[in-house]
């Protein structure tokens, strides 16, 4: 059976910054599938975004689009190895210009159920989480 992937398809302001930002994260920009229109950003072999510029974006739905800034559509959760590699993810996405999202009581639930998370919002306001679980008896 053929393993599956997933693209994600984001509404982007200004591609060229959105390309930059997450080159900064360490992903790559697959130019082949790269125009004026779009981007293909490689996160690992199964998972990639798609970045559409809005007036693009909005040629594959009827509905309007989300005011990312202002408000939450959907939440990006990446599972990683490790703390180390969710707290250097987030460090290259606030240095690339990310906004941190902190929620307490999230933290604390986290840290019951054997989690480690961090929250940020990219140039558009789309919400990532980078997570880790907790390996069972470390």
């Amino acid at each position: 059976m053929a393993s599956k992937m997933i693209f994600v398809n984001l509404p982007v302001d200004d591609l060229e910054r959105s390309k930059s930002f997450y080159a900064a994260l360490g992903w790559t920009v697959n130019q082949e599938f790269t125009d004026d229109n779009a981007a293909c950003v490689v996160i690992d072999d199964n998972i990639c975004l798609m970045l559409l510029i809005k007036p693009f974006f909005e040629t594959f739905t009827r509905r309007p689009l989300a005011e990312t800034t202002a408000s939450v559509g959907s939440i990006y959760a990446l599972a990683l190895g490790s703390a180390q590699e969710v707290d250097d993810l987030t460090g290259a996405a606030l240095r690339a210009g990310a906004a941190e999202e902190v929620n307490v009581d999230k933290r604390a639930q986290e840290r019951e159920v054997g989690m480690y998370g961090r929250t940020f919002a990219d140039p558009d306001g789309h919400q990532w989480e980078p997570f880790c679980m907790a390996v069972p008896g470390a």
